[in-house]
């Protein structure tokens, strides 16, 4: 088994050992948004257990007042100087690592500390509040705010452009733009976050500009090692619009990006995940339908990564067929540090994910439920 997931591939300017890649898991364990060694233990136990790519957690392009009040950011000397001592960890295991950059959008709030620190408003594409939400560590756990409009989306590609410098200096093999799960990027493509009238809004050629444009910003300071996240049957974060109109959306930006004179790294795909559906009014907020036959067609150039809820005979199964060229687990990966060399050997997946203590606030010692997951023997 497996000779498919143990395949090397190219991406970019780089060759990963396997297609085995770890998808970005927020864990919420930095100091003030950055990182420490807690969390370099936790990425080189995953490099050592075999990941081929690793994605980092999503990292903060700018200071936001985040539901996860511990996320890391990559905007200052501080942050780069402490992911430079994880990257150079990973490297020496023999694994290659992307940073995930991270722009909240509408679903900040701002009562958070680093939000009241950034002095700036909770910025939205449009005036519209997601629904639901919960700041457990302000008083009274209050939801979701109505966003300020953003006057000038182009000084938000600029924050994403300087992250990418700093991710550079940081030792970071590329780029993943998170456009899924209803942060910025996704917001700016969804007609129901975005209203706009201007050349962001309105028609779908305008709401895919912010990615496109976000894109090529990155790519002026990576090249070919830039890739971008998507979650087209949305859900999370009040995110979804109905079948034809996703499609065709998110059709017209896989055609752009194939278009793009340097292409994209790779481009990774998620399906519906029941896990990150939410439910208002009775009704289940995503829209489903099958993500990889729709939209996959459209993946030319780049490299097809898929994930959410895959198993490795799924995921071998998908790579050995050619429908797919990578794959990203996050919730194995999560309870078992050795997943790849684990999956290799055949060993079992007996570890339980620990969602107690998932997130770092609601732990007293940071390695519960993060670096305390024992490898097979």
């Amino acid at each position: 088994m497996s000779a498919g997931l143990f395949t090397p591939l190219q991406i970019g300017s780089i060759t990963i050992p396997n297609r085995v890649g770890m998808s970005a898991l927020t864990r919420d364990r930095a100091t003030d948004t950055v990182p420490n060694d807690i969390m370099l233990k936790y990425y080189l136990q995953r490099a050592e257990g075999g990941s081929g790519l690793i994605v980092s957690e999503g990292v903060l392009v700018t200071r936001q007042g985040t539901e996860w009040q511990e996320a890391p950011g990559l905007w200052d000397q501080t942050h780069v100087d402490a992911w430079k001592k994880i990257t150079d960890a990973v490297h020496g295991a023999g694994s290659k690592i992307y940073a995930q950059l991270w722009h909240l959008g509408r679903v900040s709030h701002p009562d958070a500390p680093q939000q009241k620190k950034a002095g700036v408003p909770v910025y939205g594409p449009s005036a519209i509040s997601a629904r639901g939400g919960k700041f457990r560590f302000i008083e009274g756990g209050p939801g979701y705010v109505t966003p300020t409009a953003i006057p000038d989306p182009k000084t938000l590609i600029a924050l994403y452009k300087q992250a990418a410098v700093n991710a550079k200096a940081a030792g970071f093999d590329g780029v993943e733009l998170h456009g899924a799960n209803g942060y910025l990027v996704h917001q700016f493509l969804d007609s129901t976050s975005n209203q706009r009238t201007d050349e962001y809004g309105g028609s779908i050629p305008n709401r895919a500009r912010f990615a496109l444009e976000a894109i090529a910003a990155l790519q002026e300071v990576y090249g070919p090692d830039v890739a971008i996240k998507l979650s087209p049957n949305g859900g999370y974060n009040d995110m979804g619009m109905p079948v034809d109109e996703t499609i065709a959306t998110f059709g017209y930006l896989l055609e752009e990006l194939e278009k793009l004179p340097t292409p994209l790294s790779y481009i990774a795909i998620t399906r519906y995940n029941p896990f990150l559906d939410v439910e208002f009014d009775g009704k289940k907020r995503a829209t489903q339908f099958d993500t990889l036959g729709e939209l996959g067609k459209y993946v030319k150039r780049a490299k097809l990564f898929f994930n959410s809820g895959l198993q490795p005979a799924e995921a071998e199964e998908l790579i050995s067929t050619g429908k797919v060229q990578g794959v990203f687990f996050g919730m194995n990966w999560l309870a078992h540090p050795d997943l790849a060399k684990r999956i290799q050997a055949g060993k079992p997946l007996d570890n339980q994910p620990d969602f107690m203590h998932l997130y770092g606030s609601q732990v007293t010692d940071p390695a519960v439920g993060y670096t305390d997951y024992p490898a097979a023997t």
